[in-house]
């Protein structure tokens, strides 16, 4: 599933926090402090439903420029932005810094919202859009809606909450696939329950129970519970907000900029090497060695910037550096990050990691700045990479893969399994041979599925699933092998996206519920067929209105479905308890006996001539007995 952050931007007192009250019925401003001033100063965190189901993560951010770090502690996480602007007034310089903040984090999707409508006419309103597109033009904004609404009078909010649906349609999955990486931005204590920490899980699954690791004092610890939008869940995954409850771990062993992880999956460094961004806004050069403040994720550290491939840089111009960090960073290849000048503070500059654990590096040293390239680019690794994720639905081995890569890459196994480490490609071995796979394809198949569960549940609500068999030729096609099909199935319930049920398949969270009418179906059907033990009634024989029809033949085929009643032949149907219970009888006859006739089972059953016979036959075909001649005995003892 799909899973979004939403996130205000925005001047102080632009009426972020009174939008986001209006559209969720909540308030985020929970400190004293917050409510007496009547600003945000901390993040504001709860979630929207909108239109369409989807339940939506929200942050709300500060705009006073001294809170800055804090809103750069949420802002990081979002998929899209509410860029909030006072009607009234116009852009302003926070509103500026923070549009800033959201392009060097590359923040793809977003609306502009004109707030306090009321307060001005609509003559006005028509020239501040046109203000908006000239500002915004050539940005990510420049073709974004823009609503005017009031809070007031909740003027223009129907259409904003569909804008907000619509444009939430748009965002890219989040990398569920990848390890998985938790942010902190609150860690706090409750009593009976110990150390919860807060934060936007930005790749990756988490479940109860889970060891995981906090960087970067690398306590390893447990998780208790999970709490997504106030409710407990056993899992929380890439994209959600969530509280999770941490086991035998101190208040004061983890806080804000944190990062609770996978056990030993990330080495926390003093330096790391970037490219860098540095504003067009920018006053003056950045030189070599200037102190500045990193931010990163939810945290804040203070470094200097050391220019790797030039003697300075220029308002508007990208440069390989190294930063040089006072504190451990825990960052990861290709993540998003802020710079700020020291004193006065303002928003500089940002770009991407290259390499999160870095070695101390000399300037102008041409060989390095060279394999920074090749790591910004990924050449060796994005090939590789690229070829398996084309492949994927081949199901490729390292023959075809280097068939298609058209040229003999030393040590491919070793690359692969690199691969495999970093949760970019997943490795099989159904077969007597190993395979590999892309997440991609592994997450599109997942989406795929459970596109095609939600219908089938939504049309059939009392059926257990969908057939494993229907599923495959849907979804993967005829040619797949059994064991490769079995083996991704295991692979996606272990993700608990699926539930698999002997030739079941239903989505994880999937329960049937039966109504008051069909429960009281469901209990004269399995009635009817307890009370006839071996002499059970036929389908068309159990009463039934006119009405309840097609509610009855559901529920029958649910209880069928769910083995709650046992088909064994045209007709002969048995409760499972029954049916259970005849095998133990037959096995009983036989053993004291010797043998057993269809003569003799109609008496152990007290049943009809068929439905002994119907039994016998069956159970020759589950290999309990054996016939011979007129007699049965048991399999295993002829």
């Amino acid at each position: 599933m799909k899973h979004i952050i939403i996130g205000t931007a925005g001047h102080i007192d632009h009426g972020k926090t009174t939008l986001i009250k209006v559209l969720t019925g909540r308030e985020t401003d929970t400190l004293k402090e917050e409510k007496d001033r009547g600003i945000s100063i901390n993040l504001g965190f709860t979630y929207f439903d909108l239109p369409s189901g989807r339940r939506a993560g929200i942050i709300d951010v500060p705009g006073h420029e001294k809170f800055v770090k804090n809103m750069l502690a949420g802002i990081s996480s979002i998929d899209v932005v509410l860029l909030v602007i006072a009607a009234d007034e116009g852009v302003m310089p926070q509103t500026r810094e923070h549009f800033e903040i959201l392009q060097l984090l590359n923040v793809k999707k977003g609306i502009i919202v004109l707030t306090k409508a009321d307060l001005v006419d609509s003559e006005w309103i028509e020239m501040i859009k046109g203000d908006m597109k000239d500002e915004f033009k050539g940005t990510f904004l420049e073709n974004a809606p823009i609503h005017a609404i009031s809070s007031k009078t909740r003027m223009g909010f129907n259409e904003l909450v569909q804008d907000i649906d619509k444009i939430t349609e748009e965002v890219d999955a989040k990398d569920t696939e990848g390890h998985f990486r938790l942010p902190v931005d609150r860690a706090f204590s409750v009593s009976g329950f110990g150390t919860v920490v807060t934060g936007t899980i930005i790749s990756g699954r988490v479940k109860v129970g889970d060891t995981v690791e906090v960087y970067p004092s690398k306590v390893v610890t447990k998780v208790r519970g999970i709490h997504i939008h106030d409710k407990p869940e056993e899992f929380g995954e890439a994209g959600q907000r969530c509280a999770i409850n941490l086991a035998n771990i101190k208040l004061s062993e983890i806080g804000r900029g944190d990062v609770v992880s996978k056990v030993n999956i990330m080495e926390p460094s003093f330096s790391i090497d970037c490219k860098l961004y540095y504003l067009k806004s920018a006053e003056k050069p950045l030189v070599n060695r200037q102190r500045v403040k990193l931010y990163h994720g939810t945290d804040e550290i203070l470094c200097r910037v050391v220019i790797l491939d030039r003697e300075e840089i220029a308002p508007g111009e990208s440069a390989y550096v190294q930063l040089r960090l006072e504190k451990p960073i825990n960052a990861q290849r290709n993540d998003r990050y802020v710079l700020r000048s020291y004193s006065p503070m303002y928003t500089i500059a940002g770009g991407t990691v290259i390499e999160p654990a870095a070695e101390k590096a000399k300037r102008f040293n041409e060989k390095y700045i060279e394999e920074l390239k090749v790591k910004e680019s990924g050449k060796t690794e994005n090939i590789l990479e690229n070829t398996v994720s084309k492949l994927s639905g081949d199901y490729p081995d390292t023959t075809v893969i280097l068939k298609a890569l058209g040229k003999n890459e030393e040590g491919i196994e070793d690359k692969l399994q690199a691969l495999v480490e970093d949760n970019i490609i997943i490795k099989l071995t159904a077969l007597d041979k190993t395979i590999y796979i892309h997440k991609s394809f592994i997450k599109q198949k997942i989406e795929e599925i459970e596109k095609i569960l939600i219908k089938y549940h939504n049309e059939n609500p009392l059926k257990a699933g969908m057939a494993k068999e229907e599923i495959r030729n849907k979804i993967f096609g005829k040619n797949i092998k059994q064991k490769i099909y079995d083996e991704i199935l295991m692979l996606i319930e272990h993700r608990n996206a699926i539930k698999v049920y002997e030739k079941f398949v239903s989505l994880y969270d999937f329960r049937i519920q039966y109504t008051k009418e069909q429960e009281k179906l469901r209990n004269a059907i399995i009635s009817a067929y307890d009370k006839g033990r071996y002499n059970t009634p036929k389908y068309t024989d159990l009463a039934v209105s006119e009405k309840d029809k097609k509610n009855f033949k559901m529920v029958f085929d649910s209880l069928m479905d769910n083995e709650e009643l046992i088909k064994i032949a045209e007709d002969c149907i048995f409760t499972k308890a029954h049916y259970e219970n005849s095998k133990e009888l037959v096995y009983n006859y036989i053993r004291e006996n010797g043998s057993i006739t269809a003569s003799s089972a109609r008496e152990v059953f007290d049943t009809s001539r068929k439905f002994a016979v119907a039994l016998l036959e069956h159970f020759d075909g589950i290999k309990l007995t054996k016939r011979i001649e007129n007699d049965r005995v048991l399999y295993k003892e002829s």
